[in-house]
């Protein structure tokens, strides 16, 4: 491998699919599968940390999932509210920023004001930038960026790939290098649609609560094994 063919990895990106697989398997509730699967991102968030790679983003709930159901959604409303709280103190003591990807008007009360709360009390962080996309979907975040555009009533054909990228969600974010999936399909599921257009994808079989910081060192091995030529030879 050439020093050319090394690109720097800045954003990783990850898809964590496989909780409700995982729980089967292992005879238990999915609502347990989507336990063990949170308790899975600490370790995998100190890993990027360590690497001193700038961006980290998980797909944690899409527009999607809001068809599965009702008592399904309210646990994983519940799980990530949890979550949040029981973090905080970490990601305060480890430099971490959070900031959320999404929708936040069709969230619980109680997560919204959990997930303002940590944007707030992390905003001043300046390791790793962890963004949770959370009732997030790529169409939506496109179509939100056009509106926005059009408010200010520009004329339609001097709308820019820039005021486009300036009004979505990831504002001030590099487009992410890498993505993984987790969990053996390979679909990128409306995630990160404007952004992912020159990304390089990495597909793990592994369910996400089985995906540990040495397969994460493996997808980026992989990664640093391609070049990358952006259209060109």
């Amino acid at each position: 491998m050439t020093s050319e063919s090394i690109h720097p990895i800045s954003h990783i990106a990850i898809i964590m699919d496989g909780n409700g697989r995982w729980a089967s398997i292992n005879g238990l509730s999915r609502n347990k599968g989507h336990e063990k699967g949170t308790e899975n991102i600490q370790s995998i968030v100190q890993r990027v940390s360590e690497l001193k790679i700038k961006f980290l983003t998980i797909f944690a709930f899409s527009t999607e999932n809001w068809n599965r159901p009702k008592l399904e959604v309210s646990t994983l409303m519940n799980l990530l509210f949890d979550s949040i709280n029981k973090q905080l103190d970490y990601l305060i003591s480890e430099n971490i920023r959070v900031i959320h990807l999404g929708e936040k008007s069709s969230l619980p009360s109680h997560l919204q004001k959990a997930i303002y709360k940590c944007e707030q009390a992390t905003k001043n962080n300046t390791g790793l930038t962890l963004s949770v996309a959370l009732n997030y979907g790529g169409r939506t975040e496109i179509l939100n960026s056009i509106i926005k555009i059009l408010s200010t009533n520009p004329s339609p054909n001097q709308i820019t790939f820039k005021n486009i990228e300036e009004n979505l969600y990831t504002s001030g974010i590099p487009d992410p290098d890498l993505i993984i999936r987790t969990g053996g399909e390979k679909r990128i599921s409306n995630f990160l649609l404007w952004q992912s257009a020159y990304s390089e994808y990495f597909f793990s079989d592994l369910l996400w609560p089985d995906f540990t910081s040495k397969d994460l060192d493996n997808a980026i091995d992989t990664y640093f094994s391609r070049q990358r030529r952006f259209g060109k030879v």
